[in-house]
């Protein structure tokens, strides 16, 4: 089921989101500010932001405006197809709309038709977008890359936390891809729910696969991570059946086509912190964290593990 995020302000833009919907299975969430809006995003898959006002003031329209150019400007909200409503708009608003990126602009010119549409077509889009995975919903290399880059001119500290399951490519042989998706899933909203809860102004993001990438302030990286590795450990093993989880290990082939015994999953938790700009290129923090995850993956358990050398 869609999930839509609404600013509504008007009885007639509700009205108007009624008939834009008619006849689909779609779950609302209302906002009134981007900072409520953040929080949506959060919790559920959001598929589009419809934003709408029947005011004429130029008070309501910068508002409607403002509000368009913060969620673009958003890394994590910038994802989300938007689409603003307003009876009659005018040729500036029209135009401020589109060049602070709103994806389409409805008004009672367009028929409803052919808005029904376009709002169908956007969500398709959205799902199909090469910089969200499918399996997670989570933003992928594309913007991860940019976030880094954002967080680097920053110039303020940042961890950079990459994350990878332990003997997933057994797992997801042994029971079936279907069975390895739910565990991508599992694992993704895991961590999702975990930065979140402690870290509002994290960042989460999926490279494929079983590999994740959150960012986060360096400070928070104990707790966190310690808190993503005892859910993870906790809820993993339910994922086997129950003789598998009884014994501790799946037997199946390897990679070298002999048969051989593989544990319940772990998880593996590489972090390099940036403070006091040690790094200025995404390409220097993805050299070290490769190579200790590498490190972590070789230690038994779920663990987490913090890059003390110094840049190479």
């Amino acid at each position: 089921m869609p999930h839509i995020a609404c600013y509504i302000d008007g009885a007639k833009v509700e009205h108007y989101l009624n008939r834009l919907i008619e006849g689909r299975r779609i779950s609302r969430h209302y906002f009134q500010t981007t900072d409520e809006l953040l929080t949506l995003a959060q919790r559920f898959p959001l598929d589009l932001v419809f934003m709408g006002t029947t005011r004429t003031e130029n008070e309501s329209i910068l508002r409607l405006l403002d509000m368009v150019r913060h969620i673009k400007n958003h890394t994590y909200l910038a994802i989300i197809p938007t689409i603003l409503y307003h009876p009659d708009p005018n040729d500036n608003t029209l135009l401020a709309a589109y060049e602070n990126s709103a994806e389409e602009f409805y008004s009672e010119s367009v028929p409803i038709h052919i808005a029904r549409i376009k709002t169908t077509m956007l969500i398709q889009r959205a799902v199909r977008d090469l910089s969200v995975n499918p399996s997670s919903r989570l933003p992928g290399p594309a913007i991860i890359e940019k976030e880094i880059e954002r967080q680097i001119e920053l110039e303020q500290g940042f961890a950079v936390c990459y994350a990878d399951l332990d003997d997933f490519k057994a797992f997801n042989d042994y029971y079936g891809y279907f069975y390895g998706d739910r565990i991508v899933r599992l694992t993704a909203r895991i961590i999702k729910d975990v930065v979140f809860d402690l870290c509002r102004e994290g960042f989460v993001g999926h490279i494929g696969g079983d590999d994740f990438i959150y960012i986060i302030p360096p400070v928070l990286v104990p707790n966190i991570c310690d808190n993503i590795i005892r859910t993870f450990d906790t809820l993993i093993p339910y994922r086997y059946q129950e003789e598998d989880r009884r014994r501790g290990y799946i037997v199946t082939l390897s990679r070298r086509g002999q048969e051989e015994t593989y544990p319940i999953m772990t998880l593996s938790i590489a972090v390099v912190i940036n403070e006091g700009n040690v790094f200025r290129h995404v390409g220097e923090m993805s050299h070290m964290l490769a190579d200790l995850k590498k490190y972590t993956k070789s230690l038994d358990g779920s663990n987490y593990m913090i890059e003390r050398r110094r840049k190479y």
